[in-house]
């Protein structure tokens, strides 16, 4: 299902944290976009996460595979030495700029630590062949950790004209720096692409067409997001990555 001989790419997010870039993941990906065309009445909107789309869960037998995969040629670069659980799920997004909601305005973090010994990584499969539909966006916090904390619960009970204000921005799709965050870098979406990085690390869908986006798999940004636990005993030094142009 992954290519046998990847090429790793890294690019830096400051702070000695990596993100890691595999072109060509899948050996033959238009068979998954054709599994989730076949499936396409079971992608639903999240009902717990405050993903901007819908979304349905892969097989577990996908689960088994990546997680090998990983175990083998990414692990190591996260100073990882097994892996502990894993999560995976189709994801295709969706909602206009005007209607999300204040968590979906701002960038976020897949976990927001990690107890001693442990890891975590977060991963998205790119599985659309228009790049405009928007890659992946990293970011650092400008404030101070309890502001940020603050912010990110004003996120979740305030209603969106309020919200407006705290951020000095009007509905929609967070596309750069602003008084709470500093954007580091965006990873370019390209077809078959997928991303590796630290899921404590503050990031965001990077959508500045959203008039291109689309419910339909075949047509819309359609990603496999995973993340993964492990245990981190040590750094491996013998990953070899080459550094994205």
């Amino acid at each position: 299902m992954f290519n046998p001989r990847p090429v790793i790419q890294q690019v830096s997010l400051g702070d000695g944290g990596v993100c890691l870039v595999v072109d060509d993941f899948l050996s033959e990906p238009h068979k998954l976009v054709e599994a989730a065309v076949a499936r396409r009445a079971a992608f639903a909107v999240a009902p717990v996460n405050c993903y901007p789309g819908i979304e349905q869960r892969m097989t577990a037998d996908f689960d088994a595979q990546l997680g090998a995969y990983f175990s083998e040629h990414l692990l190591g670069a996260f100073g990882g030495s097994e892996t502990m659980g894993m999560a995976t799920r189709m994801s295709i997004v969706t909602l206009p700029p005007e209607q999300l909601l204040p968590q979906q305005r701002i960038c976020h973090r897949d976990a927001r630590s990690c107890a001693p010994g442990e890891g975590a990584t977060a991963s998205v499969l790119y599985l659309f062949g228009d790049a405009r539909m928007g890659g992946t966006s990293f970011y650092r916090p400008r404030r101070h950790p309890e502001e940020i904390d603050f912010l990110l619960h004003q996120a979740r009970v305030m209603e969106n004209g309020a919200f407006s204000k705290v951020i000095g921005a009007e509905p929609g799709y967070l596309g750069g720096t602003n008084a709470y965050f500093e954007k580091i870098c965006t990873v370019p979406a390209a077809w078959n692409r997928a991303i590796f990085y630290d899921a404590t690390i503050f990031h965001t869908g990077q959508i500045d067409a959203p008039e291109l986006l689309d419910a339909d798999p075949a047509r819309g940004r359609l990603t496999v997001n995973a993340f993964i636990r492990y245990r981190k005993p040590g750094v491996r030094s013998d990953i070899r990555t080459r550094t994205l142009p």
